[in-house]
């Protein structure tokens, strides 16, 4: 994976089962400079309700985790849809990627260029640039 396949502009979104961070690339000419946007937090999350049906013997971690990747997936359906980027780099620790995958619209999906199946929520901003040319 070089920078060039992460262009200018592109968002990127690191994320776990309970924070997403976005950032946008601001490197040019094949480089990867990301800068911060915003962190998105579960907030309040009994008015979302569960995300589907979860078995049993799920603790109340997995069920909020489960929550809050429903609730990430579709607050990038409205990014998507309203225009707010074009491309997307979506990188996340197993478990959330997993629970996500199935809830991404299609509109969504069409604009990933790169997934990353990594923990790197508390990773400093030049470890994830690095993780993110390494692919």
């Amino acid at each position: 994976m070089t920078d060039q396949l992460i262009p200018h502009g592109a968002l990127i979104v690191i994320a776990t089962g309970e924070e997403a961070k976005f950032f946008r690339n601001e490197g040019k000419q094949g480089t990867i400079k990301l800068k911060a946007e915003r962190t998105m937090t579960p907030g309040d999350m009994a008015d979302e309700g569960p995300s589907g049906k979860m078995p049993p013997d799920h603790s109340d971690q997995e069920n909020n985790e489960a929550t809050f990747s429903k609730i990430l997936s579709n607050h990038l359906y409205k990014e998507a849809h309203a225009g707010k980027f074009d491309k997307l780099v979506l990188v996340a620790d197993p478990d959330t990627l997993g629970e996500m995958r199935p809830q991404l619209h299609q509109e969504v999906t069409d604009k990933i260029i790169m997934e990353l199946s990594k923990t790197l929520i508390n990773s400093p901003t030049d470890d994830i640039e690095k993780s993110l040319r390494k692919g």
